[in-house]
This record gives structure tokens, sequence and C-alpha cells, in this order.
């Protein structure tokens, strides 16, 4: 049977027309603070050449991979909001599910090499400057790139091969299991595969727990440790947790949720890792790392100088 759709119809809004002026104007606003406070955090980490440590520099890729993955969906959802007709063509939805989901993937990968350079700068001071050099920091920034790229373009190749019998995605964006339950062929590699990916970032998360499990262990033995784990390690257990409880909802709610509970509780358990990680990640970092936090204040400080 040949493949037909060539447009999408996501019926996520279809029970929130009436404030759709509302949520549109909350949506731009939450777009452009999420836009400012990741552009802030990066041209800070750029500007400043004593921020340009391994800590710092993953940090930035963390605020670029944000700008990434939100601009799939953002201005998608934007116009949606401003249309009679929530449709999407079918190469934009392949185009949506990869790089949404390949952002999350590169997520969990910058977290991991996060959570590794804590555990060296922490458990093995000494060797910290020679093991984090500057060409394995540019290799650990590739990895956080090229391994999500090439899940994600696995999946959705193999979604692209699928034969669907519908067009119509109860969602707000495009997701890849979304598209599988349109289906009228057989789902077992695509469901193989996505089974694969999601074992390798479970093998993510163990080693992030692994590295601080040891990076604890270190800090308890000194005053100077502990003050070092709440300034540097913190901020990163509390962004792990914010996009690793958001990525949980979106996939529980993708493969078991229930078409009987509310259309807004299902959209807001769908756009949870899209709303909230992209812009309390660069929060808690501004907020918690004193460098950047010194550099933010005398930049704005500076300008209201020039202003005056």
């Amino acid at each position: 049977m040949e493949n037909n759709v060539s447009v999408f119809t996501l019926s996520g809004l279809n029970e929130t027309t009436q404030n759709r002026y509302i949520i549109f104007a909350w949506t731009a606003l939450w777009y452009s603070l999420t836009l400012l406070c990741n552009f802030t955090v990066i041209f800070s980490i750029a500007l400043d050449k004593g921020l340009h440590e391994p800590m710092y520099i993953f940090l930035c890729n963390l605020c670029i991979n944000a700008l990434y993955g939100t601009a799939a969906f953002y201005p998608k959802f934007m116009f949606d909001l401003l249309s009679p007709l929530h449709v999407i063509s079918y190469a934009g939805c392949m185009i949506q599910i990869f790089v949404i989901y390949s952002s999350v993937l590169c997520d969990l990968s910058t977290l991991t090499v996060m959570a590794y350079d804590r555990y060296v700068a922490i458990c093995r001071p000494l060797q910290y400057h020679s093991e984090m050099t500057h060409l394995k920091v540019m290799k650990c920034i590739l990895f956080c790139w090229t391994a999500p790229i090439f899940c994600m373009g696995l999946v959705v190749f193999l979604t692209s091969q699928l034969t669907l019998c519908g067009s119509t995605i109860g969602k707000l964006y495009c997701e890849t299991w979304a598209v599988a339950k349109l289906a009228c062929s057989s789902t077992t590699v695509n469901n193989v595969v996505g089974q694969v990916i999601i074992v390798i970032y479970i093998g993510h998360a163990l080693l992030i727990f692994t590295s601080y499990a040891k990076v604890i262990q270190t800090c308890r033995k000194s005053k100077e440790g502990r003050y070092k784990f709440m300034q540097t390690c913190l901020p990163h257990l509390i962004a792990l947790f914010n996009v690793a409880v958001a990525l949980l909802f979106d996939v529980f709610y993708s493969r078991y949720g229930s078409t009987s509970l509310p259309q807004s509780l299902r959209n807001f358990l769908a756009l949870d890792f899209l709303f909230i990680p992209p812009i309390l990640n660069p929060l808690i970092y501004g907020l918690q790392l004193t460098k950047i936090r010194k550099h933010v204040l005398g930049l704005c400080f500076r300008n209201n100088v020039g202003l005056a």
C-alpha cells in the first residue's frame, strides 16, 4: 500500500480556541524570555575569556541546544494559535521530530559530559587540566551532537518508511510515536530501535549517577568540597532532574496516555520538556555560578550607566 499522506492535522488545540489569543501572548512572552536567558548565558561565556573553561563551554553548548530545539516548536505553535487550520506538511513533520528529539538527546549527552567534568574536577583535581584538554572538550561536544543526530536520523528514516492509514496527530506537534500509531504496516523495527535508543540513554543516566555518587563521597570529606558541590554540582543535578522528569512525562504519556484525560492536561504533559528546561537551565546556572552572575550583572550595570 502506498503512503498518500502529504499533510498531518494537529488536533491538540481543538479545545482551546476560545483562549488562543491569551495563550499566544503568554507563549510569545515565554519564548522571548527563553531566548533572552539563553543568549545572555551564551554571550557572557563567549565574551569573557575567564569563562573559557570546560564547565562553562559545556553550559554554553546546553544553551545553544535549547535555542536549536525550541526553534522547531515555538514559531509553528504560535502560528497555529492564530490559524484556523492546524496542519503541518509531511516533510515539516519529519523535520520537527528530528530537531525536537535530537535536541532532547543532546541535552542528556551534554549533562553526561558535564557530570564527567565535575567528577574529574572534584575527585581528581590534580589531573584535571591534563585530562580536560581543549581537544577532549571538543571531542565531548562533538559526541553531544553526533550521537543524537545519528539516533534521530535513523528514527526519522524508519518512520518515513511506514505506510500510514491516517493523518490526524493528537498532539500540538509531531512526535515519532504519534506518527507510528497511524501506521497500517508493521512498526516492529521502529519499536526495537526506539527501545535500543532508550537503553543507550538510560546508560547515560547511569554514568551520571555513578559520577555523582563518587563526587558526593569525595565532597563529604571537607567543607571546601561541600561548598564546591553546592556551587557547581547542585545546578547540574537540578537541570538533570528537570530534563529527566519532563522527558519521562512525554515518553510515558505518548505510549500509555489515556485519551480520557482533559486536553489541557494532555497538552501540559506533552509540552513540559519544551517549556521548562530551556528557560530553567540558564536561570539555574546564571544565578548559581558566581562567575556568570558577576559577568551578567557587570554588563547590566555598564549598560545602565551608559543609558544614564
